[in-house]
């Protein structure tokens, strides 16, 4: 469900990306940060080929999961692989579409979301004759598994879309989106699916929540209708199980769901955001034109640097396309992100990894 704003192209079979990978790492690679990308060194791609994005650090800095479509994975499944792009396998069951996984902090568990319970099959794709829009399929649930992905477990079960799950770093708090009362809000729960909680109450869309490393604060994108018209657009689409993510802003929120506090104005497609690993600074992706001071298109997406309360933004990539879904490793040494540089093919989507350059 993050992966809001990657296309969708298939074109490899599958093994493929694991042996290039492999392959590219014993051949030392050169390094892939552009020169203007002072924050980062020894970048590295993990994945070849096809649709992959949001890859999440394990607790031990060792291993990464994420989504991937490429080859007979015709819509979004979950894959794992080490932090040098080796050992790349499925993890999430093959049907359905699957989005937004996490590793549990024990390293006992995953997390991620599944269509497969409505559908074996990929659900449809959203219709753009609407403009571009977001599907926000109503057949999402949230679930847990074992790494190696058995003991399937069902955390959700309420109609409706639930998905953009993370989990906090004490392994004892889940926040995630759910549309359960009929607008897409932020929720909290026990990491056993337990004690659900409403966090966002305000009309529009509310995701992508993840905890900060002290567990206190909760950062989200957000996208709140004000005029009449835009409310009604709103409610029409989302009545169709339908956003438009074309204007979204950074929040911050404690974790109980109190002190709301918007932190970006950017006019432009923020999301994804992430703590650094000290909690000092936000990083995110953004469509934000710095010249213009205004959006940049949907086509060009960087990643940024902003604190908490909303000073200090900073850019951190320079490269032509989608640079998005950026994680620091627990030892905030390594980051890891999706990206578009050294596409083979049209709206190649791949991981990379760096080292971090304070």
């Amino acid at each position: 469900m993050k992966r809001i704003f990657v296309s969708l192209l298939v074109f490899l079979v599958p093994g493929i990306a694991t042996l290039q990978s492999v392959l590219a790492q014993t051949s030392n690679p050169p390094d892939m940060a552009t020169p203007q990308e002072k924050h980062l060194r020894n970048v590295h791609q993990l994945t070849f080929g096809g649709q992959n994005a949001e890859a999440y650090f394990s607790a031990d800095g060792k291993k990464l999961i994420f989504q991937s479509s490429h080859g007979d994975v015709k819509c979004d499944q979950i894959f794992e692989m080490n932090i040098d792009g080796s050992d790349q396998h499925m993890v999430s069951t093959g049907k359905g579409r699957t989005t937004c996984s996490f590793f549990y902090p024990n390293g006992k568990k995953i997390l991620y979301a599944s269509t497969h319970l409505a559908s074996p099959e990929c659900p449809p794709r959203p219709d753009f004759s609407k403009g571009y829009v977001w599907a926000v399929y109503s057949g999402y649930d949230i679930f847990t598994a074992n790494p190696d992905g058995s003991n399937l477990k069902q955390l959700t079960s309420t109609p409706g879309y639930d998905a953009e799950a993370t989990i906090s770093l004490d392994g004892k708090k889940i926040v995630f989106t759910s549309m359960r009362n009929g607008d897409l809000d932020i929720y909290s729960m026990d990491a056993d699916g337990k004690h659900v909680q409403q966090l966002t109450h305000e009309l529009g869309y509310d995701g992508g929540p993840t905890f900060s490393p002290d567990r206190k604060s909760i950062v989200f994108r957000a996208y709140h209708p004000q005029t009449e018209k835009e409310i009604s657009e709103y409610k029409e689409l989302l009545g169709q199980n339908l956003i438009r993510p074309t204007s979204l802003e950074l929040w911050t929120m404690k974790a109980d769901g109190s002190d709301k506090k918007q932190i970006t104005k950017l006019g432009a497609a923020s999301f994804g955001p992430a703590y650094t690993a000290d909690g000092k600074r936000i990083i995110f992706s953004s469509n934000y034109d710095p010249e213009t001071h205004a959006t940049g298109g949907m086509g060009n997406f960087e990643l940024w640097l902003i604190n908490p309360d909303g000073s200090g933004l900073e850019r951190i990539t320079y490269s032509d396309g989608f640079d998005g879904f950026p994680m620091f490793s627990p030892d905030g040494k390594k980051l890891v992100w999706a990206s578009n540089r050294n596409a083979k093919a049209p709206h190649e989507t791949n991981i990379f990894i760096g080292d971090w350059v304070p």
